[in-house]
This record gives structure tokens, C-alpha cells and sequence, in this order.
């Protein structure tokens, strides 16, 4: 999974406190729907519309899972319901070029690419890294690039800086993410105490508490929570595996390329632009989108 910033202090606020884990904020497990937000299409108009499946198309909404709890990607608002984020703009910009609706659904991360493959969703976007081992189950639409990066309670002196540096340490990652495969994977080689949880809520908790040595995330998301935090975090080290995210959705189902158009047109008149702007994350821009773009 991966990162960024904000906008509506409101919003702002509770999200911050969502991170941190110091208040609950919407539901965060399952997949039972909870936060779901329904966005009004428009008119269908655009190109990319005419490449939705007729089956797909006959549905009217396309159900979007997010893991609500990874700002400023996605988190929930002040309401404490609505799904906020770059990751909800894009989703309500992409289905106005699609010509259908959007709910939005808050669903636990590991249980988001089962969804798609199961029928339960129809578009996994939630700070997914694009991997050749995801491209198995789903098919990918790139739409963004981040690295992973390391937090750590401030004033610990604890400083990590790449995977070798979490030898002999304890890692707090989310579940079914990439830091938690990299932390995995780590782990063969030298001692490392992988604690693995359902939300980055949990894991903001295991650094704060001091159960864990090491907060590990997608880089911008590290630096947000740090930014949002009150001076209880600190980040640690440089950003690094830069890789892409993708627009997860199910295999072969026919509607990559129609997400790639219509992101192309986002990315040619503007408003993907705008959305990064507005969430602090445009160095994470992409210029040209492409389906199952997995590096590694």
C-alpha cells in the first residue's frame, strides 16, 4: 500500500486522530460496507465510458474498497463515515468519465483483493504497489509510484535506513501489504520480529506504545502520519523500492482499459493533477498509465 496530505481541517483533524489510533473512526474490518459513500456520475459522455463491459455497465455503480485507515490516501472524514482521500477523488473522478456511479466501501486491506476476485467489489483502489505476484489474481491499472519508509517514536534514538537495518528489531506492518512481504522476506536472513496487524491504526498504536521499534508504510503515508502526529513520530532514513501503484480489479473482466482511458483523460485535461495538488502527493505523479505494470 502507499501515501498523502490534505484539506478541509475538519477532515483533516479526524483523520489525523484515525492514524494515530486515539479515536475510532469508522469501521475498519471485513468488508462489510461500513463507510460507504455513493458519488453521482456523469453523463457518460467520454470515451473511456464506450469501454465498460455492457454487463458492467448495466449496473449503474462500480463499488470501490479502500481501506479507510492509510491517509492521506484514504481515511474517513469528519462525518465518520465518508471515505476522504486522493485515492475517493480519483475514484469519483474516474467513474464521471465512466458514466456511472461510485460507493465507496471501507474494507480491510487483506480482504480487498479476495472481494474483487470473489464479485464482491468491482475496483480495489487503495494504495495497491502493482506486483508481478498480484498480477496473478488481479489485473492492474498504474496510477501512481511511492517507495516504503520507516517511522519511529520521536525521541527513541532508533534510527533505520533500508531492510538490513531492521535486523535484530521489531517491525509493526499491516497486513497484506508490501512492507509486510519486505519485512517477511527480511526476516529469513537475519533476526527480525515481524508484528503484523489489520489496520495502519494498529500499527501506529504498536510504535506509540513502544510494542514495536519501527512503524513500516508506503513513504508518504510514513511522512503524513509523522506530519499529523504532534511530534509522537519521527521519520527515520530515505524513501526507497520506489515502485507503482495500481487500480486493482478483477482478472479479466474488461475493464482495465477502460480505467487506462479514462485515466489518461484525467491525466491530459488536469484534474489528476488537481488531486495530487490538493493531497500534497504530485511527486508521485505518473504520465502515462498502463495495465499490469508490475516491476518486480
Amino acid at each position: 500500500m502507499f501515501r498523502r496530505s490534505r484539506v478541509l481541517l475538519a477532515a483533516t483533524a479526524t483523520a489525523a486522530a484515525c492514524a494515530l489510533a486515539l479515536t475510532g473512526c469508522g469501521s475498519s474490518g471485513g468488508g462489510t460496507g461500513s463507510g460507504g459513500h455513493t458519488s453521482s456520475g456523469a453523463s457518460g459522455g467520454s470515451a473511456a465510458a464506450a469501454l465498460v463491459p455492457a454487463a458492467i455497465k448495466a449496473k449503474g455503480t462500480l463499488v470501490f474498497a479502500m481501506d479507510a485507515t492509510y491517509p492521506p490516501d484514504e481515511s474517513i472524514a469528519a462525518d465518520g463515515h465518508t471515505i476522504v482521500g486522493f485515492d475517493a477523488d480519483l475514484a469519483n473522478a474516474l467513474v464521471s468519465l465512466l458514466g456511472m456511479k461510485a460507493d465507496l466501501q471501507n474494507v480491510t486491506f487483506d480482504n480487498i483483493i479476495p472481494g474483487l476476485s470473489s464479485g464482491k467489489y468491482d475496483i480495489g483502489l487503495s494504495s495497491f504497489t502493482d506486483t508481478k505476484e498480484r498480477e496473478k489474481t488481479v489485473d492492474f491499472v498504474t496510477y501512481f509510484q511511492a517507495g516504503e519508509g520507516f517511522y519511529v517514536k520521536a525521541g527513541s534514538g532508533k534510527k533505520f535506513d533500508g531492510l538490513d537495518s531492521l535486523c535484530g528489531h521489531s517491525v509493526a506492518v499491516e497486513n497484506g501489504t508490501t512492507e509486510q512481504t519486505d519485512a517477511q522476506t527480511q526476516a529469513k536472513k537475519c533476526s527480525v520480529n515481524v508484528l503484523s496487524f489489520q489496520t495502519q491504526n494498529e500499527v501506529n498504536l504498536a510504535v506509540s506504545s513502544g510494542r514495536a521499534d519501527v512503524g513500516f508504510a508506503d513513504s508518504q503515508v510514513a511522512e503524513y502520519i509523522v506530519k499529523q502526529s504532534n511530534g509522537q513520530f519521527e521519520n527515520t532514513g530515505k524513501a526507497f523500492e520506489v515502485a507503482p501503484y495500481g487500480i486493482a480489479l478483477p482478472k479479466g473482466n474488461g475493464m482495465a482499459k477502460a480505467v487506462q482511458a479514462a485515466l489518461k483523460e484525467l491525466i491530459s485535461n488536469g484534474t489528476y493533477m488537481k488531486i495530487l495538488d490538493k493531497w500534497g502527493i504530485q511527486d508521485g505523479a505518473i504520465t502515462n498509465p498502463v495495465i499490469n505494470g508490475a516491476t518486480s
